[in-house]
């Protein structure tokens, strides 16, 4: 019988770390009401998979103790003596969790949500003192429980609950999404003359790669750049994602505005009311893979700011904008769209209508991605890790698809403003990121290492090509911008063993702690040098200001004109206007 009391205390503790979780979810999503079956359904997926967890860690530390201690161990079926304990180590961390989670998503949440996490942090850190003072209180004097110990703990239970529920508050509305889409009826304006501006955009680029082998004689398009034009490190935003990050780059802000996030909204089960950031530091994505809540895509209805490329349209400017995320669907614009989603999409008639602007580019969007899937074979061979199928095919396929679009469209068009992403380099740095790295990783054969280490170094030297190729298209006073929202990091061997347990891909890298990336800026306005650190919100400002267009002073980023020759500074001071959001 003793061994089930021990079962009941083990749960009470297990359901008490579950109401923590659920507390440090609404703390990252204000928009949720606190009174309402959503926070009830969280709370009851994190007791399926965290209580039920955590009640088997606490009921094995019992019967531990039992097998360790001289004396029996007999708790009531809810025991102060044991939950006195256990609730103050599920405080204590609770605690840290949300310090950590308020650390790491500063940039995503408003003032007024940051500094209400930060009260119900102090409130938990405070309530894990307060129990486990009374756990040594009751451990020291008096083994037998008491009515005053026993109500001092529920008071000190609930307040570690209610106080940092109170400092969260009931909720807030959001924001509404904002409609940025030019009026396809609208007379054309001409664009005015002027120069333009190329943005290469890279997932997981690396100048911990990039620079020794520039320094070898390798990736002499890279060199270019770096040799005569400006460079800097860039700080990115967590969660490291292509969404959240480049929708940064997009508008100068960070998600607390911008209204992006996350790469995805979440929902608990028979729940229609999406939590858009899952906490840090606990696999809260374990949710997803066990099927406890559904995940759904972003799409381009989420905006709560105005990107890049409808700033430059809406001052007249064409754009040409190829897979920014965020894209699909494609929304009217002065120039052409081409969604992230539309390699995705080909062949299926009724999405894929929606995912290019204007939709008579649809054609040549079909017959760019046939082509290159066609000639796979006879563009790269197929041999070692990059034979068809691999994660190196299919990632290249794609870039080379939206590169040949982007050729095409521009034959057409004459944009102002012209942005290409490529995420082949994310894709190869998760898969084979520990090839590179022979002192971290001392197991990988050496015939292994050298097989596959050749996926990474083919895929920077496609890259290379392809800023080599933007940049002899440059005319004169053009910017060619390119830009890492993120860099890639040896996965832990920890991480690896829970991905395999999970059914993941076998990954090596990861971008989760957010590695810094880069921009590089070339052109004959830019001054050569390496220059002060940024962030990905500099990007907008700073393209905004060498198109001549105003910097909206609710962005976040700063225009880094330190990257420009003295002469062209001096001849264009920054304009600063209010917003450019309705």
């Amino acid at each position: 019988m003793r061994f089930l009391r021990m079962l009941t205390n083990a749960l009470l503790a297990g359901a008490l770390g579950a109401g923590y979780l659920t507390i440090l979810v609404l703390q990252l999503n204000p928009q949720i009401p606190l009174l309402s079956m959503t926070s009830w359904r969280w709370y009851a997926t994190h007791s399926l998979l965290y209580g039920v967890h955590l009640a088997v860690v606490f009921y094995l530390v019992m019967l531990a103790r039992e097998f360790f201690a001289l004396d029996a161990f007999s708790p009531g079926w809810a025991s102060v003596r044991v939950l006195a304990w256990t609730a103050a180590a599920s405080a204590a961390v609770a605690a840290t969790l949300m310090w950590l989670n308020l650390r790491g998503f500063s940039a995503g949440l408003t003032d007024v949500a940051a500094q209400r996490m930060t009260s119900g942090a102090i409130a938990t850190t405070a309530s894990a003192a307060v129990l486990l003072g009374l756990a040594v209180a009751h451990y020291s004097f008096g083994r037998r429980g008491s009515r005053v110990g026993a109500w001092l703990f529920v008071i000190a239970a609930f307040a570690s609950v209610a106080l940092p529920l109170a400092a969260r508050g009931p909720g807030v509305a959001p924001r509404p999404p904002m409609a940025f889409a030019l009026d396809a009826t609208a007379p054309h304006r001409p664009a005015p003359l002027g120069p333009r501006v190329i943005m290469l955009l890279l997932d997981g680029g690396s100048l911990d790669y990039i620079l020794p082998r520039v320094a070898e004689g390798r990736l002499p398009g890279f060199a270019r750049l770096l040799e005569r034009g400006a460079l800097i490190d860039l700080a990115t935003v967590r969660p490291t994602q292509p969404d959240p990050v480049w929708a940064a780059v997009a508008t100068g802000m960070y998600g607390s505005k911008n209204g992006v996030r996350s790469a995805a909204s979440y929902f608990a089960r028979d729940d229609d009311r999406a939590v858009d950031l899952l906490p840090d530091y606990i696999f809260s994505h374990a949710l997803v893979h066990l099927g406890l809540i559904r995940d759904q895509p972003n799409v381009s209805t989420i905006w709560r700011a105005r990107p890049l490329w409808s700033i430059a349209a809406e001052a007249g400017l064409p754009v040409g904008i190829v897979r920014w995320p965020l894209t699909y669907p494609a929304e009217p614009t002065d120039g052409f769209i081409v969604s992230d989603r539309a390699h995705q999409l080909v062949g299926s008639i009724p999405e894929f209508e929606h995912a290019a602007w204007p939709p008579a580019i649809l054609p040549l969007l079909d017959s760019a991605f046939a082509a290159t899937l066609a000639s796979d074979l006879a563009l790269r061979g197929a041999r070692g890790p990059a034979a068809a199928g691999s994660p190196e095919t299919s990632a290249m396929n794609r870039d080379r698809a939206y590169s040949r679009a982007l050729h095409d469209l521009r034959l057409q068009t004459d944009p102002r403003l012209v942005a290409l992403r490529y995420d082949g380099l994310d894709t190869v740095g998760h898969y084979y990121l520990r090839y590179t790295q022979p002192r971290t990783f001392r197991d990988v054969p050496e015939e292994e290492r050298r097989q596959f280490a050749q996926a990474i170094d083919r895929y920077y030297a496609f890259i290379d090509g392809e800023v080599a190729a933007a940049a002899d298209t440059l005319a004169a006073g053009d910017l060619m911008v390119v830009v890492s929202g993120f860099g890639m990091q040896p996965l832990s061997a920890a991480k690896q063993a829970i991905g395999r347990l999970f059914g993941d891909p076998p990954f090596t890298g990861t971008h989760e702690r957010a590695p810094e990336g880069f921009l590089l800026a070339y052109g004959a306005a830019v001054e050569p040098g390496r220059f002060q650190r940024g962030s990905v919100v500099d990007v907008a400002p700073t393209v905004l200001y060498f198109l001549g267009l105003p910097v909206a002073r609710d962005m976040d980023g700063y225009a880094r004109a330190d990257l420009f020759k003295r002469a062209f500074t001096a001849a264009r001071p920054i304009v600063f206007i209010p917003s450019y959001n309705p």
